[in-house]
């Protein structure tokens, strides 16, 4: 569904703007992307594109949350990141005119701002910076996914939790009581850790035993950080 005019996100006064790649955007560029963008909402569950498809423009998270993940052989989702407002999506495959390697679905109610590929591709051939922002990008989302893939190879599921965990909180940020400002199930945990939800639920409650959580349906409150970062061994 397509947002009432009005309240269509100008790149130009745009609050998050400072913290996306189009910060590096001349205001002439961002007049262009604003008169040739168009965005939507989406709601929790819905999926913007599919691993497999054939993109034609990019995605900028206005608001809310995105979840991209690959699908195995089974049918089993595995979540390979997250994104967020200020988030760019589905850059990597305009610029290598390659498919989408992933699976776009809207983890809550979101507003996304699509920027069609010509108008992106034009902007990267044309201003240097813009793509040197691109590039250090790419080298951060490769090195993070380099590191996920060992971590799913050597680390016992128990410090992938713990990890996960903290991954949340820097990402998310934690409220004032100390809970996980982002709602997942624990069928979507199991699908970041790499490992079953039965599993899932019992080391939960294994980490609630020790007072590291605490567990209020998808509501999770971290208490002991510090035991938390010794567990994952990531710190």
């Amino acid at each position: 569904m397509k947002p009432n005019k009005n309240k269509i996100p100008n790149c130009i006064s745009c609050s998050i703007t400072h913290k996306t790649v189009f910060n590096h955007l001349t205001p002439d560029e961002l007049d262009q992307i604003n008169f040739e963008k168009s965005c939507n909402y989406y709601k929790r569950g819905d999926i913007v594109f599919h691993e497999g498809n054939r993109g034609n423009g990019v995605y900028c998270v206005n608001s809310g949350i995105l979840k991209l993940y690959k699908t195995g052989v089974d049918g089993k989702e595995q979540i390979i990141r997250f994104a967020k407002p200020g988030n760019l999506v589905g850059f990597r495959s305009i610029l290598s005119d390659e498919c989408a390697c992933t699976t776009a679905k809207a983890l809550e109610d979101l507003v996304l701002c699509f920027i069609p590929a010509n108008l992106f591709v034009e902007l990267v051939k044309n201003n240097h910076n813009f793509s040197l922002f691109l590039i250090k990008l790419s080298c951060k989302e490769l090195g993070e996914s380099n590191k996920f893939i060992l971590d799913l190879a050597q680390k016992k599921i128990r410090e992938r939790l713990a990890e996960v965990l903290l991954l949340l909180k820097e990402n998310f940020g934690l409220n004032k009581h100390g809970v996980l400002q982002v709602s997942l199930t624990r069928e979507e945990i199991a699908n970041i850790v790499g490992t079953a939800k039965e599993t899932i639920i019992r080391e939960l409650s294994e980490f609630k035993k020790e007072k590291l959580i605490e567990l209020a349906g998808r509501k999770i409150k971290l208490i002991d950080i510090k035991k938390l970062q010794r567990i994952s061994n990531a710190y």
